[in-house]
């Protein structure tokens, strides 16, 4: 994608009052002020090395379980600390390494969405570029038509009324790239809470 599709989409937002979202010149195909990260390290997470190996069979259902309602954000934190505090006083024989294993199997589930959110919103903003194109180009025939000695006034129309509609599509679609842009730092904070919140029952 190039330089000028990105001024493009950054003029036209001047234009319809839309945030303009770009940060850098980068990767035109990502629209968030937030940097793009596109993929978290568990181990930055972690305090300690996630060793190699699986849960064992005597709490692998419940682990699982556990690390599955971990990664649902709607489910608070609180619900989360009195979860991991019930997991870990059912199962006396809990281990660090096991805790390890739980983190990881609800960080994948975070990472895994949060990489489709991610490569979703670039998705998306590849259509809004090209559709600020298309805008772009419409304002520019509207001149060169009205520039002309007799312009053709029923093309004129047309072109307002494509306008109109192609310029609100955009706005709409900026406005709701507020809330599209907040989810994978959202996901990405759940995962360091969910991590501070199981670190809190390992051995000392």
């Amino acid at each position: 994608m190039s330089r000028l599709h990105t001024s493009i989409v950054t003029a036209l937002a001047l234009l319809v009052g839309a945030p303009v979202a770009a940060a850098t010149f980068d990767d035109p195909t990502w629209p968030c002020v937030q940097r793009k990260v596109e993929n978290l390290s568990a181990g930055l997470m972690w305090p300690q090395p996630i060793p190699d190996g699986n849960l064992p069979d005597a709490i692998r259902t419940p682990a699982i379980q556990l690390a599955e309602t971990m990664a649902l954000r709607r489910v608070p934190l609180e619900d989360v600390e009195t979860a991991v505090a019930a997991f870990v006083a059912d199962n006396a024989g809990v281990t660090d390494a096991d805790l390890g294993h739980i983190f990881q199997a609800a960080f994948d589930r975070l990472n895994q969405s949060r990489s489709k959110l991610i490569n979703g919103i670039s998705r998306y903003s590849l259509t809004q570029i090209d559709l600020a194109a298309r805008i772009e180009s419409a304002r520019i025939e509207m001149d060169q038509i009205m520039a002309q000695e007799d312009p053709d006034f029923d093309r004129v129309d047309a072109l307002e009324e494509q306008l109109d509609w192609d310029q609100r599509i955009y706005r709409d679609r900026a406005q709701s790239l507020t809330y599209v842009c907040e989810t994978p730092v959202l996901l990405e904070k759940r995962a360091y809470a969910v991590a501070q919140v199981l670190s809190q029952h390992l051995s000392d």
